[in-house]
């Protein structure tokens, strides 16, 4: 019976420890997410993130969410980029049009470590909208409603945040439902 008793609790033990470590990090578009990878090593194992791969690769910036960070990148998913007007995305690939890429996905991108407690805490502490600058040069506003947060693009769009603090080696990513445009 006590033998019986201590494996039962040995293997309850051991269950909650693997469950507490699949917790850790989220599982993003079916692929587990490391801490110990940077957010281009992570971001390439998600089938919810090929777009968001692709765009990166043709505006030269790997080299710069491999680099050391720390970085906050709102991830847009697949389905983000296919809600965009019908032929945005290749427009948006085309080689002449780098510029205009590279300045929708850093206004994707924020040179901190900004895990959702932190950004909930300055929306609290700046009375429910806080200002959010990105590399990019675009301001985001984020608001939170019941432990969610909300980011408002300067074009008036708002993008949920569906997957929160996926730590990465230099940063975190937080998923979105909805590519953030800058005004152009």
């Amino acid at each position: 019976m006590i033998k019986s008793v201590l494996r039962g609790f040995a293997l309850a033990t051991a269950m909650s420890a693997v469950a507490f470590a699949a917790a850790k990090n989220p599982v993003v578009g079916g692929a587990a997410m490391f801490d110990s990878k940077n957010i281009i090593e992570n971001a390439v194992n998600s089938k919810d993130h090929t777009t968001l791969v692709a765009a990166v690769k043709a505006a030269g910036l790997v080299g710069t969410l491999e680099g050391k960070g720390p970085f906050t990148v709102f991830a847009p998913t697949n389905d983000a980029f296919a809600a965009l007007p019908k032929g945005t995305v290749d427009t948006l690939l085309k080689p002449e049009n780098k510029a205009t890429l590279t300045k929708v996905l850093t206004c994707h991108v924020v040179a901190a470590d900004a895990m959702a407690k932190t950004v909930a805490k300055m929306i609290k502490d700046d009375g429910g909208e806080h200002d959010i600058k990105t590399v990019g040069g675009c301001v985001l506003k984020a608001k939170e409603n019941m432990g969610k947060i909300t980011l408002t693009d300067e074009n008036g769009g708002v993008s949920h945040v569906t997957i929160a603090d996926v730590k990465q080696s230099n940063g975190v990513i937080h998923v979105v439902d909805k590519v953030l445009l800058p005004k152009m």
